[in-house]
């Protein structure tokens, strides 16, 4: 019997050519929608820098460029500013110049599959200037980073971070430190409502290692700080000049409410929490309930002893005891040693001591973290802050 062999059934070639066909296919589509996606980015740029600019802040960038091909979109922004004009009450008030930051660059990158997130990357230094005037202040930062969801249609959270943060004044051509942190969070969120209708904001800040120069020694001692608000009374979330997103704020009967806020500097730790709205002149309104361990520690450092040795400055007198001379004061002080000698500066020695009772006599007793503490309102009343009876401070209107 003879051997029959059959033939192997060839396949149709065009089989072989299926899968890379689709591949090119599905490359040159993706292709396609990537760069209609980068063709969008500058007109979506530019329609939402016409947006702010019509608000007073005006954005600028001196050369924009587009990458990250094929899965991201990269948008670096090179030589970065920002003028911002009429958003102050001062700036509203008298049409000065505007204050312009500039930055050297900003990246901005999100997933072509995933477009409602943005993430962004800012490199230091930033510049600020005053009024037309040379650069006043400089910000430096070891890492600067942001994220926002919800973008472009619908704002949903926002967060910013910076690590190493130092800002610095001029002085002439030399460099005063006014503010450092280690580490700096700031995060925000649509609560309730929508961007369009009422939104209800709810933030978060968290500072470590934060310190401010010039102000008072106490806060240049560095302090750690975690505070969370809840913003009630936006109309929108449509640009417009903050004093006027402030007027309408009070027209609604808006407020910020403190929902929880712990400061820590060495053994000191004070806690608060309250309400804080705009009175019909744009000053803050309110009060806060604190709660504070650790002040006696404090006393000696606000200098009262050294301040009534050399003499109380008049503007001391008026923020602390309105209506008091600075005469009135060094002719007391000359009629007990007259009295009594080194009666006067028996008192003076003795300042913190009264200082500190006074402050004791304040509130009342409390426990904070397992220690002893002093519970006391912190009072605005259009603008001008009580701790207790007593003024400590004034706040500039807000438009």
């Amino acid at each position: 019997m003879s051997d029959i062999t059959i033939a192997p059934r060839r396949r149709p070639l065009w089989r072989l050519f299926i899968m890379p066909v689709l591949v090119l296919v599905a490359a040159v589509a993706w292709s396609g929608f990537w760069f209609y996606a980068a063709s969008q980015v500058d007109a979506k740029a530019d329609a939402w820098r016409a947006q702010e600019a019509k608000s007073g802040r005006v954005y600028d960038c001196a050369n924009r460029s587009v990458g990250g091909y094929p899965f991201r979109l990269e948008v670096r922004c090179d030589g970065a500013s920002v003028s911002l004009q009429s958003q102050t009450a001062e700036q509203a008030a008298t049409q000065a110049p505007p204050i312009t930051a500039k930055l050297g660059e900003i990246l901005v990158v999100a997933q072509v599959y995933d477009p409602s997130l943005l993430i962004a990357e800012f490199t230091a230094p930033a510049t600020i200037s005053d009024r037309g005037q040379q650069p006043s202040v400089v910000v430096n930062w070891s890492k600067a980073r942001s994220s926002v969801v919800g973008l472009p249609a619908v704002p949903q959270r926002a967060s910013i971070v910076f690590d190493d943060a130092e800002v610095d004044r001029f002085n002439g051509s030399l460099q005063a430190p006014l503010a450092r942190a280690k580490h700096i969070e700031l995060h925000g969120r649509l609560a309730e409502g929508s961007p369009l209708d009422h939104p209800v904001i709810e933030t978060v800040l968290r500072i470590e290692g934060g310190s401010l120069q010039e102000v008072h020694p106490l806060l240049a001692q560095p302090f750690d700080a975690d505070v969370r608000t809840m913003l009630t009374g936006l109309k929108d979330f449509t640009p417009k000049p903050w004093p006027q997103r402030f007027r309408e704020l009070q027209a609604a009967g808006g407020h910020v409410e403190i929902v929880q806020s712990r400061i820590q500097q060495g053994d000191l730790i004070a806690v608060a929490a309250g309400t804080l709205g705009l009175s019909a002149n744009g000053r803050l309104d309110g009060e806060l309930q604190m709660t504070v361990a650790g002040i006696e520690k404090v006393i000696p450092a606000l200098g009262i002893e050294k301040m009534l040795d050399e003499g109380v400055p008049q503007a001391t007198l008026d923020r602390v005891a309105p209506g008091v001379k600075t005469q009135d004061v060094n002719n007391l002080f000359g009629a007990l040693d007259r009295a009594i000698p080194g009666l006067g500066k028996a008192v003076k020695q003795n300042a913190n001591v009264a200082a500190a009772a006074g402050i004791n006599a304040l509130g009342k007793e409390a426990v904070l973290e397992g220690k002893k503490a002093r519970a006391f309102p912190l009072r605005f009343v259009d603008g001008t802050v009580f701790l207790g009876p007593i003024k400590v401070g004034q706040i500039p209107a807000l438009y």
